[in-house]
């Protein structure tokens, strides 16, 4: 008898149905065809004791097993449910009217249980979008596949309960989700305040512009001047995630297998904060079979890369890249995967290899020992950082001041009234913030009045800045005047934003 039952692969960030089709007939021996990879050749073996251990056995008949499309490499444990259910309706076993109603997927264990997958949100989705009924899956994942909100979703411990629901008709605990209520609770979700932070109000100011643009940013400051405390609350002022930033964020966690179990939807931006030992794939994704890598775990979010020039050149290189076009393309000889790649990059960084400006007197270091430390990032890497802020020490009268500076909901407000304005500057353009315009919109809405252009001109002789640097100058006053509730950029305008390019100068030059 030939039954056929559904599964799911996923492809980058999306899911893909996979048919299984088991067909039992006279003869012996167990065929696995359709591409799979080793873990699911090894299936039979969990699939043989986990039917004994529940009251039932895999037929000693001829049984093929394919999964279609069979042209699709498909990868993992997780049809081992599946295949399980498409042999014991093949063999009569159980009632098979019902099968094509459901996407039925678990890994499982030797006793019958069933161990939680990755990348259940895509494959959730793509089965409302195919118009199945709902989904059979670990307990463990129920919440974040009941976000779609359009399958009836069953969680289950053990495939006993899987078969009894099949052939006895016996019904399953449905797993609801209200996503409002989760948004509610958990969108103002952050351990930690601005008003934490003693003194450095330029940077403070420098964060709240690049928050409200979108802008990349990097700290320049000695050990201990707050630089990785500036960052972290750096979330905290973000404009909350929307239904979709959140789901398109929540898909990447669980194909990469991030997702904590009983957790659904992801509410609050990513903060990533990698090692410098970490390597070009393990930041931009890749692998055999690629998974996302840093910079996607980051989209909608924060990447900071603390102290950035002891990161590999080779690592911080590969990032040029995605920086501009906001995604990732993983090419291999048979396929390609595109994972999004929509990031804030904060990085910090000494002064110098000493730790100290080159115009401090505790700074020991050469000039050659300087060149050295500040050509560990490229000039084109820094071209796509828009502020470059210099982060000095606090005094001691600030940081005994036991007055409290603003909250971190103070400037989130600012930051959104902002996000506001692009938004509705932005209504039928493909863009959501200042830091993604073109060239053609920063011709547009960037335009400037003659003092303006003098200011600007005057900057960029002098700093020697290139035409990616003019670009982000504009790009950043736009975002101050934005904040400023301002249609037109003005001198003061283009003033801050040139003050942003501390790296540009001949300071740094040395």
């Amino acid at each position: 008898m030939l039954v056929k039952v559904y599964g799911s692969a996923i492809h980058g960030i999306s899911a893909r149905c996979i048919t299984v089709e088991v067909n039992i007939d006279k003869g012996v021996g167990y065929y696995l065809v359709g591409l799979p990879d080793n873990a699911i050749k090894e299936s039979s073996h969990r699939i043989s004791a986990a039917l004994k251990n529940v009251g039932y056995k895999l037929p000693g008949k001829k049984i093929t097993i394919n999964m279609a499309p069979a042209d699709l490499r498909k990868e993992g444990s997780a049809y081992d449910l599946t295949i399980a259910i498409g042999i014991l309706a093949a063999n009569n076993s159980i009632k098979a009217e019902n099968l094509d109603k459901y996407i039925i997927m678990g890994e499982l264990s030797l006793d019958g249980g069933l161990q939680p997958l990755k990348g259940i949100l895509p494959i959730a989705l793509q089965a409302a979008e195919e118009g199945f009924k709902g989904i059979i899956l670990p307990k463990q994942n129920a919440q974040e596949a009941a976000i779609t909100n359009k399958l009836d979703v069953y969680g289950i411990t053990n495939i006993k309960e899987v078969i009894d629901f099949f052939d006895l008709g016996k019904p399953l605990p449905k797993t609801e989700f209200d996503v409002q209520k989760e948004f509610e609770q958990k969108t103002d979700n952050f351990s930690s305040d601005f008003s934490e932070v003693k003194g450095q109000e330029m940077a403070k100011r420098a964060l709240e512009i690049a928050a409200a643009g979108g802008h990349n940013i990097i700290l320049i400051g000695p050990p201990g001047s707050g630089k990785t405390m500036l960052a972290k609350r750096l979330p905290g002022i973000l404009p909350p995630l929307n239904l979709k930033e959140a789901l398109e964020t929540t898909k990447i966690h669980s194909v990469a297998g991030k997702i904590e179990n009983d957790t659904s939807l992801i509410t609050v931006r990513p903060f990533r904060n990698p090692h410098h030992t970490i390597s070009d794939v393990a930041l931009v994704g890749g692998g055999s079979y690629p998974q996302p890598g840093e910079i996607s775990l980051a989209h909608n979010g924060v990447l900071f890369l603390d102290e950035m020039p002891e990161f590999k050149r080779s690592v911080l290189e590969v990032m040029r890249q995605p920086l501009e076009d906001r995604e990732v393309n993983i090419s291999r000889a048979k396929f390609t995967v595109n994972y999004p790649a929509s990031f804030m990059l904060v990085a910090s960084m000494n002064p110098s290899p000493s730790g100290y400006f080159p115009d401090d007197p505790n700074n020991t270091s050469s000039t050659f020992e300087m060149q050295r430390y500040m050509n560990k990032i490229s000039g084109p890497l820094l071209d796509r950082i828009d502020i470059h802020i210099e982060v000095d020490k606090v005094d001691f009268e600030q940081l005994s001041d036991k007055k409290k500076g603003e909250t971190s909901s103070e400037i989130r407000q600012r930051v959104i009234k902002a996000r506001k304005l692009q938004s509705n500057r932005f209504t039928e353009l493909n863009i959501n913030y200042n830091a993604q315009m073109g060239a053609k919109e920063i011709e547009q809405f960037c335009e400037l009045n003659d003092a303006s252009l003098k200011l600007l001109k005057t900057a960029m002789e002098k700093l020697n800045l290139s035409a990616r640097a003019y670009d982000r100058i504009l790009k950043v006053a736009r975002t101050i005047a934005d904040l400023e509730n301002s249609h037109n950029l003005s001198t003061a305008h283009i003033s801050e934003a040139i003050q942003y390019r501390s790296l540009d100068r001949e300071f740094w030059n040395v």
